[in-house]
C-alpha cells in the first residue's frame, strides 16, 4: 500500500509519478526539542492514492520541495509547523497553494483546532490510532507502528479534503478558506525585523532604558540561537530576560542570581550579557513607551 523511500533512485521514480498529479496531500514528522530548527524525519505524501514515506534523514529532498511549491495544490491538517519545516529546508517562501482542512472544519462551524483523528471521525466515520505522537522520528530503522501512524496520516487526507470541499462550496465559502490559507501561510514566511524582537516581551510597565535592554538582549539572543541551532530558551527565556533589565546585575554574581538563567550562559556569556546591559545607545535611539493595552468595557 505504501512504500518508505530511503534511496534517491527510488525518489527519483517518485518525482516522476509526482508529474502525473497536481494535488499532493501531505504531512511531516520532525523533533525539534533541542534545537531551533525542526530535524525532519519523515515526509509523506499521498499522490493519486499511492502512499509515499520519505526519510528525511537519508534524501536530498531539494527537487521534491521544488514540486511541492509548484503543485496546484497541497493538502494538510494543522499545516503551520509542516509549512515552517518546509520554509527552512526548501529555502524558500511563501506556498501558496495550500488548502488546510483544519480551517476547513473551522469554517464548517466544527471548531478551530479539530485534530485530524477528530476530522476524520466527524467526516468520514473513520478511527485512526495516534499513539506514536511523540515518537523519535530520527531513529533508524522506524518501527512498523511507526511507519502505520505516518502513513495514515495522509492515507485519508484527499478525502476528508474532498469532502470538505463539497461542503465548502455548497456553502459558497470554499474560495473563502483558500484565501484564509494563503494569509497563514504569508504569515509564517514574514519574519520579525531583529530590532522589534523585544516588543514580543516587553510591555508598557518597562521604561525606554529596559526597553532598549530588551533589545539588544533580543537581538544578540536570535544571532546566537540562529548560529549555534540551539532554542531560545537555551540561551535566555523570555522570563529570564525580563528579570535581567529588572535587577539590572552589574557582576558575573549577581547574574547568576537572574531568573532560571543556565550556569554555562553565565560563564560562556556573562561578559557579553553585562555589556548589552550596560553599554546603550544615544537615548534619541531608546525605543519609545509602549502603549498600556486598551480596556474593552463593552458588556
Amino acid at each position: 500500500m505504501f512504500q518508505f523511500i530511503q534511496q534517491q533512485k527510488d525518489l527519483a521514480v517518485l518525482l516522476t509519478q509526482m508529474e502525473q498529479c497536481s494535488t499532493y496531500a501531505l504531512d511531516t514528522e520532525f523533533i525539534k526539542v533541542d534545537t531551533l530548527y525542526p530535524k525532519l524525519g519523515v515526509c509523506q505524501i499521498n499522490c493519486n492514492g499511492q502512499i509515499a514515506l520519505l526519510d528525511g534523514a537519508a534524501l536530498d529532498l531539494e527537487q521534491f520541495w521544488q514540486k511541492v511549491f509548484t503543485a496546484q495544490q497541497n493538502i494538510f491538517h494543522a499545516c503551520g509547523e509542516d509549512i515552517d519545516l518546509i520554509y527552512h529546508y526548501a529555502d524558500q517562501k511563501p506556498l501558496k497553494n495550500v488548502f488546510d482542512t483544519q480551517i476547513a472544519m473551522a469554517f464548517l462551524g466544527h471548531g478551530l483546532q479539530v485534530s485530524y483523528q477528530n476530522a476524520l471521525k466527524t467526516c468520514l466515520n473513520i478511527d485512526i490510532d495516534k499513539d506514536q505522537t511523540r515518537s523519535d522520528w530520527l531513529a533508524r530503522p522506524l518501527s512498523q507502528e511507526q511507519i502505520n501512524y505516518a502513513a495514515n496520516d495522509v492515507l485519508y487526507l484527499t478525502k476528508l479534503a474532498d469532502t470538505l470541499k463539497h461542503d465548502l462550496q455548497r456553502k459558497g465559502l470554499y474560495q473563502y478558506v483558500l484565501e484564509d490559507c494563503q494569509n497563514l501561510t504569508k504569515e509564517i514566511a514574514i519574519e520579525t525585523p531583529l530590532t522589534e524582537l523585544y516588543t514580543d516581551i516587553g510591555n508598557y510597565r518597562h521604561s525606554r532604558r529596559e526597553l532598549m535592554q530588551l533589545q539588544q538582549l533580543s537581538i544578540w539572543r536570535e544571532q546566537i540561537t540562529k548560529a549555534m541551532n540551539q532554542p531560545r530558551s537555551f540561551v535566555l527565556k523570555n522570563t529570564t530576560m525580563l528579570d535581567l533589565v529588572e535587577k539590572n546585575p552589574r557582576n558575573n554574581f549577581q547574574l547568576a542570581q537572574v531568573k532560571d538563567i543556565r550556569p554555562n550562559v553565565v560563564r560562556e556569556h556573562g561578559k557579553t550579557i553585562l555589556d548589552l546591559l550596560k553599554f546603550l545607545p544615544p537615548e534619541d535611539e531608546w525605543p519609545l513607551r509602549m502603549a498600556r493595552p486598551v480596556k474593552n468595557n463593552s458588556k
